[in-house]
Order: C-alpha cells, then structure tokens, then sequence
C-alpha cells in the first residue's frame, strides 16, 4: 500500500512540472488572453488517459496505475485550473470566450479519451 502512495506522489510530481512547462510554454507563443495552455493539456492529458487505459488493460500493467493514471496524468491534467480560468473569464464578462473554453475544454477532452482508447486497442494486439 505505502508504494502505491510513492507512485501517486512520483507521478503527481512529474505531473504536475509537465502541465506547468506546458502551461507557461502556451502563454510564451499565444500570450494570456485565452487559457490555450489549459485546454492544450485537458485534452492532450484525456488523450493519454485513454491510451494509459488500454496500456495498463492489455500488458498486465495494472501495478502501473497509479504512478500512471492517478500520480501523473492527476497532475498535468488541470480542471481545478480549468475552473478558475472560466471563472475568470466570467468575471472579464468574456462570455464568447468563457462559452468557448468551456465548451472546447468539455467536447474535445472527452473526445481525446475515446481517441485514446481507439488508438490503444489498435496498436495494442
């Protein structure tokens, strides 16, 4: 049980200096006007997420789970960041782009995971 924690920790650690990288990564090239770096890693995170699934089914992986799903992916991914962004949106009286975002960050986030597990179970036989 204590190595599960250590994974969960690990993995949280890498987690969240990733979606940190890719936050401050996004902001450099698009600038601050719409959280683009928040979203990129929503969706890339549902994308790994789905893929990590299929992974941790298929090769027996399942002691990997935690450092995996629950350590890294629960670190990059940011929908507590993604709430305080709408938020703030909201409070711009942004309502295009508060729509927008949340929208976006919903519909394509589920629809990375699918892909995930579709490309998962393609190229795992």
């Amino acid at each position: 049980m204590i190595w599960s924690f250590v994974q969960v920790a690990l993995g949280g650690a890498i987690g969240a200096i990733l979606r940190y990288l890719s936050v401050l990564g996004a902001v450099r090239i698009f600038g601050t006007g719409f959280p683009i770096g928040t979203l990129f890693v929503n969706i890339l995170g549902s994308l790994l997420m789905g893929l990590f699934i299929v992974l941790l089914e298929q090769k027996n992986w399942v002691s990997f789970g935690p450092f995996l799903t629950v350590g890294v992916l629960g670190g990059f991914t940011t929908f507590s960041a993604f709430s305080l962004e709408a938020y703030n949106l909201f409070q711009r009286g942004d309502s295009l782009a508060l729509i927008s975002y949340i929208s976006l960050s919903i519909i394509l986030s589920v629809f990375a995971l699918v892909l995930g597990i579709a490309i998962g179970r393609h190229m795992i036989i």
